[in-house]
């Protein structure tokens, strides 16, 4: 698919259902050396006078060590017609295999360096603007930490700006 740019203002889908039903694939890394996992946990808005996105991901994830030594990395959004390659990506780790081959998915390197995938409908280059831990204390609502983190295994939150947004033609 050929990619145009967009501003991230005009992206007219409804961030809930793009995020919560038809998931993200978080991408991080060098076009040599990247990892990818599949997100239902996140969001779109506006802080800091700049369109951003927020991305919680746990340490155990392969990918979290792609981003903790990344300054950016995308976000981005596939057509259900990929459900299965997100599924895969999200069910198995970049550690034991190969998840491009396993997804059939087709990486893509931005001008930016930044890696995504040409079967992607939008992608969001991002920066990382602020990041700390989930932490236990901070929960008004008790009930969450034993049906999410019964483990105590917190996410990482990442708010990012979108620094570029790329739309399918």
């Amino acid at each position: 698919m050929v990619m145009k740019s967009i501003d991230p203002k005009t992206i007219s889908d409804n961030a809930v259902k793009l995020i919560g039903d038809d998931w993200m694939l978080v991408t991080a890394g060098t076009a040599e050396n990247f990892n990818m996992m599949t997100a239902s946990w996140g969001g779109l808005g506006f802080m800091w006078k700049t369109p951003v996105a927020f991305v919680v991901i746990r340490p155990q994830r392969h990918t979290y060590g792609f981003i903790e030594e990344s300054e950016q990395f995308t976000l981005s959004f596939f057509a259900e017609d990929y459900r299965k390659a997100l599924t895969v990506c999200g069910t198995t780790s970049g550690r034991d295999i190969d998840k491009v081959e396993a997804s059939g998915l087709s990486p893509l390197t931005l001008e930016s360096g930044n890696v995504c995938f040409k079967e992607a409908r939008l992608v969001l280059e991002c920066r990382k603007l602020y990041a700390d831990f989930i932490k236990e204390e901070c929960f008004l609502e008790k009930s969450i930490i034993p049906q999410w983190y019964p483990a105590s295994d917190f996410h990482k939150l990442y708010v990012v700006e979108i620094v570029k947004a790329w739309m399918a033609e």
